[in-house]
């Protein structure tokens, strides 16, 4: 299985899109869990925001219900964090690195066949209904 072989290039790029499918339904639980969490819990600081706003407000809202705080600030990093590994992979395309990984993983799904859980999205074409 080398660069050349269009069957294995196909696979690898499916596990790369289940990956960026997995990230972003990751981002999608934060914000339905935690960040619904966070968000009721702020929600008395933020209706003082939209009638005054001030830095002042949002520092003691923000400083004084940590919880609130700690769960909106971590559904925000993951968000970012899925958005630039996504620009990037957009931008400059997947890094060697990346797509080693990603090749090393399609091998091994070939390897443990059908019973691996991702066999199905992976390996489409080489299954027969």
């Amino acid at each position: 299985m080398t660069d050349l072989d269009p069957e294995f290039n196909s696979q690898v790029q499916r596990l790369h899109q289940l990956t960026v499918c997995a990230r972003w339904l990751l981002v999608l639980f934060c914000w339905v869990s935690f960040g619904s969490f966070g968000i009721w819990g702020l929600r008395p600081e933020i209706s003082l925001w939209l009638e005054n706003f001030t830095w002042a407000a949002v520092r003691y809202g923000l400083y004084f219900n940590r919880p609130a705080t700690f769960c909106v600030t971590l559904c925000i990093g993951i968000t970012v964090a899925v958005l630039v590994w996504q620009s990037r992979n957009i931008i400059q395309g997947i890094s060697p690195r990346e797509r080693w990984r990603l090749e090393q993983q399609v091998k091994k799904i070939l390897a443990s066949g059908p019973r691996h859980p991702l066999w199905k999205w992976v390996c489409k074409s080489q299954l027969r209904f």
